[in-house]
This record gives C-alpha cells, sequence and structure tokens, in this order.
C-alpha cells in the first residue's frame, strides 16, 4: 500500500512537474516583457515629476475660465476628436482636457490650458515617450492590439497556475530539505547549477504569494469574466460594470450659450474642498447625466467619488453600479475599485510601489532561471569515461 501512494504522489509531481515546464516555456519570453516594464510603470508618476513643470501655473484670486469655454478652446486645438474629460487640479495647476478614442486605433492626447485665462501651454501625446512605449509592451508586447492583448492576458493567466504549482514542487519531500528551500545556502564549490536551481525555487518561493496578487489583479483587469467572478466572490451584489444614468429631467432651463454644467465644478469645489482634483466629462447627448470624478488622494483611484448630475438641473443622481460614492461602497465594492492600486503597489504608498518594483523585477527572473534549469537538465553533458592504454 505504501509503495502504491509513493507512486501515486510521484507520478502526480511528474504530472505537476511537466506542467509548470511546459507552461514556462510557452509563457516564459512573454511574462519576462511584461515583468520588466511592469516594474518600470510602477515609478511613471514619481519619474515624470522631474519634468512636468507645463503642468503648473502661477495662482491668481480669479475664477477659473468656463467648461464650455475650455471644450471650445481645446476643440479648436485638436478638432475632430472626442473630449473624455478636463481635469481642474488645484489653484496653481494646469488644466488638462483629455482626448481619448478607441477605434479605429488608440488616439490618446492631452492639452493644457491656463485655468484662469484658457492660453494653451502644451499638448501631449500620451502614447508616445518612454512610458508610452513601456505601456505598450506591458499591456500587448509592441504588437496589434488585436493580438498582443490576447498574448499578455492568456500569458497572466497562465503565470496563476505556473506561481501554484511552483508552490507544490517547492515543497520539501522532508524535514532535512527545508533550510535549503528558505534560503542560499552557497560556498566556494557550490556549481552553477545548483546557484540557478536556488535562485529559481528559493526566490519564486518568497515572491509567489505577492507574484500571484500581482498575477490576479492583472486578470481583473485582462478579463470581464474573471472581474465579475472575483466581485461576486467577493460579495458583491451591485452591477460591476459602469453605469451613467440618464437625465431626469427632459426640458432645459439654460440658454445653449450658457450651459448647466459650467456651474458644476465650482460648486463641488466648495463641497468637497479637501479634493484633490475633479474629472469632469461632458454629457454624451442630451439625455445622459454629467460625471465629475472627484480625486480625494494624490496618486490613488480607489477611494474616489463618482458623482452624476441631471445635465438640465444640475440635480444629483444615483447610480446601481459600484462607481458611486466612495462611503457607500461595501467590502466587495472597494475590493475591486481598488485592483489597479494594488496591482502598481500605490495602494501602499512609496514603500508599497518598491515592493512592486521589486516584485515584478524578481519575477521577471524566473523564466530566465527556469529556461536555464530546463535547458541544463535537458542537454546533459555526457559523462567522460576514463580510457585506459591498450597494451600491444
Amino acid at each position: 500500500m505504501k509503495t502504491i501512494k509513493k507512486n501515486k504522489k510521484a507520478n502526480r509531481r511528474k504530472t505537476i512537474l511537466q506542467l509548470h515546464k511546459i507552461l514556462g516555456l510557452i509563457t516564459g519570453v512573454v511574462l519576462f516583457i511584461v515583468s520588466i516594464t511592469g516594474c518600470l510603470w510602477v515609478f511613471k508618476d514619481e519619474i515624470e515629476s522631474f519634468y512636468d513643470d507645463y503642468k503648473y501655473v502661477t495662482p491668481r484670486h480669479e475664477d477659473f475660465i468656463t467648461a464650455s469655454n475650455i471644450k471650445k478652446i481645446a476643440e479648436e486645438i485638436i478638432p475632430n476628436k472626442t473630449i473624455h474629460g478636463v481635469i481642474y487640479g488645484q489653484s496653481n495647476e494646469a488644466i488638462e482636457v483629455v482626448f481619448y478614442e478607441a477605434e479605429p486605433e488608440i488616439f490618446y492626447h492631452s492639452v493644457f490650458l491656463d485655468p484662469y485665462s484658457g492660453d494653451f501651454i502644451k499638448r501631449v501625446n500620451n502614447n508616445s515617450g518612454f512610458f508610452g512605449f513601456i505601456l505598450k509592451g506591458h499591456l500587448r508586447l509592441w504588437l496589434p492590439d488585436a493580438i498582443g492583448s490576447r498574448v499578455v492576458s492568456y500569458s497572466v493567466l497562465m503565470f496563476l497556475i505556473i506561481m501554484i504549482s511552483g508552490l507544490f514542487l517547492w515543497w520539501p519531500r522532508n524535514k532535512k530539505n527545508w533550510r535549503q528551500r528558505l534560503k542560499f545556502d552557497w560556498n566556494s564549490k557550490t556549481r552553477w547549477k545548483r546557484k540557478n536551481f536556488d535562485l529559481h525555487t528559493v526566490t519564486g518561493f518568497y515572491v509567489s504569494s505577492l507574484g500571484l496578487l500581482l498575477a490576479f489583479t492583472g486578470c481583473v483587469m485582462a478579463f470581464n469574466w474573471f472581474y465579475f467572478i472575483a466581485y461576486k466572490v467577493s460579495g458583491g451584489d451591485k452591477a460591476p460594470q459602469f453605469i451613467i444614468p440618464n437625465s431626469t429631467q427632459s426640458y432645459v432651463i439654460e440658454s445653449e450659450d450658457e450651459p448647466a454644467y459650467n456651474k458644476l465644478v465650482p460648486l463641488l469645489q466648495q463641497k468637497y474642498t479637501n479634493a484633490v482634483s475633479y474629472e469632469l466629462h461632458y454629457p454624451e447627448n442630451d439625455t445622459t447625466s454629467i460625471l465629475v470624478e472627484v480625486s480625494n488622494s494624490k496618486g490613488l483611484y480607489y477611494n474616489m467619488d463618482y458623482l452624476f448630475f441631471d445635465q438640465n438641473t444640475l440635480q444629483e443622481l444615483e447610480t446601481t453600479s459600484i462607481y458611486g460614492k466612495y462611503k457607500d461602497a461595501k467590502f466587495a465594492d472597494k475590493v475591486i475599485r481598488m485592483n489597479y492600486d494594488i496591482h502598481i503597489g500605490a495602494i501602499g504608498g512609496i514603500i508599497g510601489k518598491i515592493i512592486a518594483f521589486l516584485v515584478s523585477l524578481l519575477c521577471a527572473s524566473l523564466p530566465v532561471s527556469g529556461v536555464l534549469l530546463w535547458y541544463g537538465r535537458t542537454y546533459k553533458k555526457p559523462k567522460k569515461t576514463s580510457q585506459q592504454g591498450v597494451l600491444v
């Protein structure tokens, strides 16, 4: 009986090892690129802060220009493109008008204006530059989106399986091997194959929990079905998608020259005095409401307040979605809303970002050491055999 059980365990371990090896070889290059670009993306805001002087202005004791004037000015600078939103910062910050279109290809530009005079400051192509390059690599390997995004998404999903199978394979068979699996026990006689094995197994163990977290949050963003399951498993009972309610009033109480949303941001600035910024989204048509995203913490997204207003009366409207006021969010709502901040480590401040950077960097090392481990075992050098001289 004991022999049968040992054989079953050995066969199960062999099967899991094969699965771990095959998935690792298939996804190795992809996971290396995604991990390296991910650790570089973590400090995007901090790095860009060294050369973003155009985002700041001299504060004045004046009102900001109206939202309708901002729209007019921005559309003259970038005509025939869709304005996604207008971001109002503090009194010393420029207004950012974000243009975004997903089809036929992603168009993502920003126009920065003086908040008092409306003077043009700078136009920025968010798809270009170093971090634009990094993001394209992280999301789609610099391939066409239809191909690259799918390759990345399913590779990250397989990474979850790789990490779980790796933990099973790491688990020592007896107590004697625990120390060896938890630390680098090297000396001058340790061969490079042993060192590489330890780099793969010991490093893999220590980054496994946070590596799983990065992969899990990545899958939440990559797959709608994964996102929905994660929300429902957390106990969510609201609509997990973004829902913009329609305006309730069919009549217009403002003239076409002075739309109601001109009054909205000044009112919110008086009400949400501690807010970091406000992002106004113009109504898409005559029936949709006005969306304003109130950012309550710099560099964080999960605790934003999503507010909706009738475009004619400015009456505040409720939404059935998880994206409403943060104070009304339940546990499951908060978990999903925190997903991106967890993914880049921002949820833990600068310490969290450093941890995310290191974990992502170490995750990038695992495919490298794994391939070397596979190569060393697959293409072993034949052992040298001693040859005896032949007597003549």
